[in-house]
């Protein structure tokens, strides 16, 4: 059995554990897909070079707002594609060969599982090999998640993991979910030309934003998509190329292509954690303590397998700290998830961080709310924006920034002074009043949305 002193399952955000502090040590890496995980192959980077493109689409099919004469002939779905993967592709095959050429460190293209505490069980091209490791990192990321109806019927759908790469747009897209996988895809499909039908179990679009943000997205995409709203999925009927999605009102969506984004699941069922004594929770995330521990002690875990957040920030951050915490045992560093940012790349853009008003609401917090327009500020008439808006929400005693909404071009940059602002806890007064806003930058939004808010003067 080869024993290593560090073992690191997942090669996405997992490969950022392994640096040249570890160089003196025996490293070993598993990785079954693809090295760079989900974000380079399958998720963040593809979707956004995707949405970037149907966002160039749509600025060109709308210049005549702008007194701009232009036509969009088309979006070159298959030049698109292959630009987009042949770069990534590239990528990962260096990252992978990066680590291939390493002095310290072991590749083990295949699947792991624990067969004790810190015994791992590989198969790597049918051949079981065994190894062993005084530390061992679980970054082994999740997977989308399919529901019965549709694994069920035995007929073809796609996911964020396949759609990107199809040869061709569909000609209807059926989308089953309504969250930031199913309005990122919608949109660069709706560019590239497809119909698109939108299946949700709530009321509205993405339901976990700010309700404001979800009530005006979904009024948006009303005009946009077919919605089916407030609708769960029963059965999936046809053939392929030709199906027939039959809905608990009776009512039936026929479409050519199906995507399912409905959430992500852990991928914890198969690395047989419980024969290491590696607790998990009710849904299947490894439970970690805030240094990113695991029940068993030398074992950690970072990224979708195990955070409340799955997003690529939040797991790059998690290797920092395991990648600390693996070196210095006695001086941990835990991970600070308080404030933690989202952005969703569709059209338009939304970006988050922190409390909606309906968790301020529920969670019975003395606030304010306060929103200012695109429109209202200088660079927004440059736009003709006419529905975005920045939200924030302040404690009405100390001004301390909750939470704060931006829906609208750029928000996923707008929203960072908001989040430097929470993680440094300068409240909303400061905020608006002591830093210069350029004018008439789009940030006006922003320091307009703060000075509405009612706050108590100094």
């Amino acid at each position: 059995m080869r024993h290593y002193d560090v073992v690191v399952i997942g090669a996405g955000s997992g490969n950022m554990v392994i640096d040249g502090s570890l160089a003196g040590l025996d490293v070993a890496i598993v990785e079954e897909r693809l090295f760079g995980g989900t974000c380079l192959n399958f998720g963040c980077i593809p979707s956004k070079m995707l949405a970037y493109a149907a966002e160039v689409a749509g600025i060109v099919r709308d210049a005549d707002r702008y007194d701009v004469d232009a036509e969009l002939r088309r979006v070159r779905w298959t030049d698109l594609r292959d630009r987009v993967f042949a770069r990534l592709d590239a990528e990962e095959a260096e990252g992978r060969a990066g680590r291939e050429r390493s002095d310290f460190v072991t590749v083990y293209p295949g699947h792991a599982r624990f067969v004790g505490a810190k015994t791992l069980e590989i198969d790597v091209d049918g051949e079981s090999v065994t190894i062993e490791a005084d530390q061992i990192v679980i970054a082994a990321g999740g997977r989308p998640t399919v529901p019965p109806p549709v694994e069920e019927s035995g007929l073809p759908y796609e996911t964020s993991d396949t759609i990107m790469r199809i040869d061709s747009p569909p000609r209807r897209l059926a989308v089953l979910g309504g969250g930031y996988v199913a309005a990122e895809l919608a949109h660069v499909f709706a560019a590239a030309g497809a119909e698109i039908v939108i299946v949700e179990q709530a009321e509205l679009l993405l339901g976990q934003q700010d309700e404001a943000v979800a009530k005006a997205f979904t009024d948006l995409m009303r005009e946009r998509y077919e919605l089916r709203l407030g609708r769960e999925l029963k059965k999936v009927e046809g053939g392929p190329g030709a199906l027939r999605l039959v809905l608990d009102d009776g009512s039936v969506v026929e479409a050519d292509t199906l995507l399912v984004a409905v959430g992500r699941t852990p991928n914890s069922a198969g690395l047989d954690l419980e024969k290491a004594g590696i607790k998990t929770s009710d849904d299947g995330r490894v439970v970690v303590d805030e240094f990113q521990r695991t029940s068993v002690d030398g074992v950690y875990a970072l990224g979708d397998i195990c955070t409340p957040y799955p997003l690529k920030h939040v797991a790059n951050r998690e290797a920092e700290v395991v990648a600390h915490n693996l070196r210095y045992p006695d001086d941990l560093r835990a991970t600070d998830h308080s404030v933690v940012p989202a952005a969703v790349f569709t059209d338009p853009q939304i970006a988050s961080v922190g409390a909606t008003e309906q968790e301020c609401r529920e969670a019975g917090k003395d606030y304010v709310a306060a929103s200012h327009q695109y429109g209202d500020v200088a660079y927004g008439w440059a736009m003709e924006d006419t529905t975005g808006f920045c939200k924030v929400l302040a404690d009405r005693a100390t001004g301390r920034l909750l939470g704060a909404h931006i829906m609208g071009p750029q928000a996923a940059t707008l929203i960072q002074p908001l989040v430097v602002a929470m993680t440094l806890d300068i409240d909303a007064r400061t905020l608006a009043e002591q830093p210069y806003w350029i004018h008439p930058a789009l940030t006006e939004v922003i320091s307009n949305a703060l000075q509405n808010l009612d706050l108590p003067s100094n």
